[in-house]
């Protein structure tokens, strides 16, 4: 049940980030490894490898939505785990530990399914990697939604993962930073903070989530009377 108290005004301070990516020193050249290694790994490293992937340069459209996915089939050519990994949205799990847990199931049930165990050569090991976030101050605020509005399409990428990704994970209720901010004002805004709860960020791009940020300020406040 969404709390009915609304959080203390203020104006929205925007954020920008950037990624530092920090190596584990876990690695991976078959599918027990690989096993061996997730259940071995920072709870960091999941969130990189669902969520940082977000922030590095796409070339081209991502066949799987994941690294563990993109890996098993490039690494091990297993288009079925591929497939089953690319099939887990982490928004749907309370925390890191619990989605670390649903790959492992997904892991061992696929690894039931075969005695074979694919090894991977030279440059097709798996890397654990994990992130550390540096957050920078843009000197930019909104005292209203509506101001915001209208600055949105100029947002960074980098604040858009900070406010709408990363926020997830440190904020009350696991919700974004706009939606939070637009319930201090009580009722008034509550249906356009419950419109952006409602976007899943896990299948769109960093500029995709931010034209759906957008979009969904502009139709709120174009159909007001």
């Amino acid at each position: 049940m969404e709390n009915a108290t609304p959080v203390a005004k203020g104006p929205f301070v925007v954020k920008d980030c950037d990624l530092i990516t920090q190596a584990t020193g876990i690695r991976a050249s078959n599918l027990k490894e690989f096993r061996d290694g997730l259940s071995r790994a920072p709870v960091e490293s999941v969130y990189h490898h669902f969520w940082g992937r977000l922030m590095r340069p796409q070339f081209d459209e991502p066949e799987y939505n994941n690294d563990f996915a993109s890996w098993t089939m490039r690494g091990l050519n297993d288009k079925v785990l591929a497939e089953r990994l690319s099939m887990v949205v982490p928004s749907d799990f309370e925390d890191l530990e619990d989605l670390r847990r649903e790959i492992l199931e997904v892991l061992d049930q696929r690894s039931s399914d075969s005695d074979l165990l694919p090894w991977a050569g030279g440059e097709q090991k798996f890397f654990f990697l994990q992130s550390q976030i540096v957050i920078f101050d843009t000197g930019l605020t909104f005292d209203h939604p509506l101001d915001m509005a209208s600055y949105l399409p100029s947002f960074s990428t980098g604040s858009i993962f900070f406010h709408f990704i990363d926020a997830r994970g440190r904020t009350e209720h696991r919700r974004d930073d706009f939606s939070l901010w637009l319930r201090g004002f009580g009722e008034e805004f509550r249906p356009l903070a419950r419109m952006l709860t409602g976007i899943d960020p896990y299948f769109s791009s960093l500029k995709e989530i931010r034209k759906l940020v957008t979009q969904t300020f502009q139709h709120y406040f174009e159909e007001r009377p």
